[in-house]
């Protein structure tokens, strides 16, 4: 992975039922990206994704002519194509590869074709699903509020405890012009907050949106090139062993075995980040992130986030400094690379972290699915 380094970003504009094609948002977000990495259309040999706009497509309205391809939700979930990235520049596979995600109010399609945009491959991890939904449970909400009861009764945590995340990411969006939602909230507002599935409340839960982000991956011979180079130190996935609801550790989830795989690749320790974008399409993922990292023991996420003076800006762990999915909205594990990037570069405007952080971390899954990564300056 020390091969690779993330050269440019590009967001596109973020909105709710704004009736944007996904192409056109993903052409925004992906010709910010390569103009703030310094290449051109020409210089990008490689494009990958895991939706909404198909390979092809994407390409040839961008005049990309890619020798490398990729794209799937594989071993490292979400993130798995911009991890596939970093190998192929690595290795030479590549020079400048072009990753974009594009999603639209109803979440975007996630596609294992990497030219045509055709139906979803269920990964393995998540084929119990179907036993899932024979018991009427349609909704990750549901699969996922049976996590949080189990850890509420283990640890005693509490909707409180839970509610200083979702406020705290409020309060981050406020400094963020493209979150969706950025009226403050108080503790009363998400106590009162309508119930999706127990103990889950409306606030819990992330935020549809219209929207494309885009990266790209260059090899580390172009750091002198680009204006802001952030490095990419290790990456950690899982197998997604035991599924939704039987693994033999449960509540903890495969966030725990790709926090142990990043761990295992690099010297840097969890007292070393310098902040935290993890991934919350629902609240309890990233109290799951949280312990799974190390930034807490086991059972004490709940404490961790009581208050929310340790996940503020200027706390001992920013968490989710744009807003996150609670707020900002749902890009599927690629806003939090974006503003990671973005606090390593110093450019996040009024919500930037003091002191110039030079190491994040990011995340993306829950449940059988997981990929996180460790970035520096």
């Amino acid at each position: 992975m020390r091969g690779a380094l993330i050269s440019g970003i590009g967001i596109s504009r973020i909105g709710r039922k704004t009736g944007m094609e996904a192409l056109e948002l993903t052409a925004e977000s992906s010709r910010a990206a390569m103009a703030d990495a310094g290449v051109t259309p020409s210089d990008v040999d490689g494009i990958a994704t895991i939706g909404d706009t198909p390979l092809a497509v994407a390409a040839k309205t961008l005049g990309i002519s890619p020798t490398w391809t990729g794209g799937s939700m594989g071993y490292y979930g979400l993130l798995t194509p911009v991890v596939d990235a970093c190998t192929a520049v690595a290795r030479g596979a590549a020079r400048h590869v072009l990753v974009y995600r594009t999603v639209n109010m109803i979440g975007g399609e996630a596609t294992m074709d990497r030219s045509a945009g055709g139906p979803m491959e269920i990964p393995p991890a998540m084929r119990d699903i179907s036993r899932i939904l024979t018991m009427h449970a349609y909704s990750a909400s549901n699969w996922l509020a049976m996590h949080l009861r189990r850890h509420m009764h283990l640890y005693g945590t509490t909707r409180e405890q839970i509610g200083w995340l979702a406020i705290n990411s409020r309060r981050n969006a406020a400094l963020n012009p493209d979150a969706v939602y950025r009226q403050p909230i108080t503790m009363e507002d998400y106590l009162s907050a309508r119930m999706i599935s127990e103990p889950f409340g409306l606030l819990d839960c992330d935020v549809p949106v219209d929207g494309a982000i885009a990266v790209v991956v260059s090899g580390a011979e172009h750091a002198d090139a680009c204006a802001h180079p952030v490095r990419v130190d290790a990456v950690g996935g899982s197998d997604g062993a035991g599924g939704w609801d039987q693994r033999p550790d449960y509540p903890k989830m495969a966030s725990t075995d790709a926090a142990r795989e990043m761990w295992n690749s690099t010297d840097l320790r969890p007292a070393d980040v310098d902040l935290a974008e993890l991934y919350d399409g629902f609240t309890f993922l990233t109290m799951a992130w949280l312990e799974a990292l190390g930034f807490c023991a086991d059972g004490e996420s709940g404490p961790f986030l009581e208050g929310a003076s340790r996940i503020a800006l200027d706390g001992a762990l920013p968490l989710n400094t744009y807003g996150g999915q609670l707020s900002a909205g749902r890009m599927h594990g690629y806003w939090v690379l974006h503003e990671a990037c973005l606090q390593l570069r110093g450019e996040a405007g009024p919500r930037q972290v003091p002191g110039r952080p030079e190491v994040a971390v990011v995340s993306n899954g829950g449940g059988p699915i997981a990929g996180c990564m460790l970035l520096t300056r």
